[in-house]
C-alpha cells in the first residue's frame, strides 16, 4: 500500500466514479468497496489509476471539487490527448489551457510531455510563443504548439 493517496468526496455517486475513471486508464481497476444497509449502498471504497491508489467515500452535498485540486495526466502522443480529453469531458466542461472538469466536477490536466519541453526551450522568445499559443487553446494541440515554437 502506497504510503499517502489522494482521498476523493462525493455525493453519493462514488462507484459509477470509480467505474468511470478506471474504465478510462490503463493499470486500473477497483480494489474494495464498502457498502451499508440492506439496499448495500456504497459508502466509499478504494482503486488504482494507471497503479496509484485513489480513496473514494460518498460523504454527501457537504463538499465540492474545485479546480484547486486536479489530476495531471501526462501524455505522450496527440493521439492520448484526444483520447483522455474525449472521455473526461464527457458530461463535463472544457476549460483553457489543456484543464478538463469531468462530469463528477473533479478537475483533470491533460498535457502532452511535448508542452514542457518546448516551454522550457533554451530560445525564450519560442517559448513565450508556445505559452501565447497555450493560453488559446482548450485542449493541447501538439502540432500548433511545434508550429508556433517554430515561428
Amino acid at each position: 500500500m502506497q504510503k499517502i493517496s489522494p482521498f476523493l468526496w462525493f455525493d453519493g455517486n462514488a462507484e459509477e466514479a470509480m467505474n468511470f475513471y478506471t474504465s478510462i486508464f490503463s493499470d486500473s481497476h477497483i480494489e474494495s468497496i464498502n457498502r451499508s444497509g440492506p439496499e448495500g449502498r456504497v459508502i466509499s471504497g478504494t482503486f488504482l489509476l494507471g497503479g496509484v491508489q485513489y480513496m473514494a467515500l460518498n460523504g454527501g452535498p457537504h463538499f465540492k471539487f474545485t479546480p484547486a485540486l486536479s489530476l495531471y495526466v501526462n501524455c505522450e502522443s496527440q493521439e492520448e490527448v484526444d483520447t483522455y480529453w474525449e472521455k473526461l469531458s464527457e458530461g463535463g466542461m472544457p476549460q483553457r489551457c489543456g484543464w478538463v472538469q469531468d462530469k463528477f466536477g473533479l478537475s483533470w490536466q491533460i498535457i502532452p510531455s511535448t508542452l514542457g519541453e518546448l516551454l522550457n526551450a533554451e530560445d525564450r522568445v519560442k517559448a513565450a510563443r508556445v505559452m501565447n499559443a497555450m493560453l488559446g487553446m482548450q485542449k493541447i494541440d501538439i502540432a500548433a504548439l511545434k508550429q508556433a515554437y517554430e515561428g
